[in-house]
């Protein structure tokens, strides 16, 4: 009987080792799947030509430096374009700002394409960015790079065209970037995606205050958000007193955000950073194609002046 019994409890304590194993192992993996898939400027649907311009690769080979800090949050990992180290002229900045526990490298193919565009994209390992601390200290880490002979970076850094852009969490980050850090008044423009709405940041403990922006910004945010809802986005573009324009995708969660109006997010930066005025269309003149795409709903855009 106690035999039987013992072999049954082995039994349990065999299945139950394989269990945690199994579930450690998947948890694993999914541990190391990048939050923005490699192929997505393939894979995103576009509802304008210019949308599907400015989602494509850029021209430039991209290169990738990865810094180690002794800032709690890690790293600092900075895309740039190839020819760089090469060239004698500086090159526009955006500065990435972390979702909730999206570390900077668990979306690398994101940081790639606008670096293919001619920008230095840098982001760090912060998992809690809603105080945009950790966004100025990279960006004084790069600041202090462009001022040192021995850096890469040494006068490549364009100081006068500085964009920001952060998802969820890290929406929230880029007004506190902007408005409370030390850096903040370096900025040019800025893009939040689908940002942790005004009631729901208050309740975290995530306060901001989009009234105080003074650059450009573009809202971004989806149809089926848990974290910013349609109200919400109305409210905050409403507060932002700056240019700005905003606008709804259709039928995406929250997650993809991050990514899936990338097409857009780049021309933003390519007119405020590099004068492109191909991709100002998107936002000015008489085509203003983001007011037509019917990807979107909810489509508004505020700009007093052309860049």
């Amino acid at each position: 009987m106690w035999k039987m019994i013992l072999r049954f409890l082995k039994i349990i304590l065999i299945v139950a080792v394989i269990l945690v194993i199994t579930i450690s192992i998947i948890l694993l993996l999914l541990s190391m799947q990048p939050f923005v898939p490699n192929n997505y400027t393939q894979i995103v649907k576009t509802g304008g030509e210019l949308e599907a311009k400015y989602l494509a690769m850029g021209a430039s080979q991209v290169e990738h430096m990865e810094v180690s800090t002794e800032e709690e949050w890690g790293n600092i990992n900075v895309y740039y374009p190839k020819e760089l180290t090469e060239s004698a002229k500086s090159y526009p900045v955006v500065v990435m700002v972390n979702g909730t526990g999206v570390y900077s490298s668990k979306y690398p193919a994101l940081f790639k394409h606008l670096a293919s565009w001619g920008f230095i994209v840098i982001g760090n390992e912060d998992p809690s960015t809603c105080s945009g601390s950790s966004a100025d200290t990279t960006l004084a880490w790069l600041l202090n790079e462009n001022e040192n002979p021995d850096s890469r970076f040494y006068q490549k850094v364009d100081e006068e065209h500085i964009g920001i852009s952060g998802h969820s969490q890290g929406g929230v980050g880029v007004f506190n970037a902007i408005n409370e850090q030390p850096h903040g008044s370096l900025y040019t423009c800025a893009v939040s995606l689908s940002p942790t709405q005004l009631d729901l940041a208050e309740a975290l403990n995530m306060h901001y205050e989009p009234d105080k922006t003074n650059i450009p910004v573009f809202l971004l945010a989806a149809t089926e958000s848990d974290v910013i809802t349609p109200d919400g986005a109305k409210q905050l573009y409403d507060a932002v007193k700056n240019d700005k324009a905003v606008a709804l995708r259709n039928g995406m969660d929250h997650g993809k955000m991050l990514y899936s109006a990338d097409g857009y997010v780049t021309a933003w930066f390519m007119w405020y950073l590099k004068g492109d005025t191909e991709a100002a269309k998107v936002f000015t003149g008489d085509a203003l194609e983001l007011l037509r795409n019917q990807l979107y709903q909810e489509q508004q855009i505020d700009i007093s002046c052309i860049n």
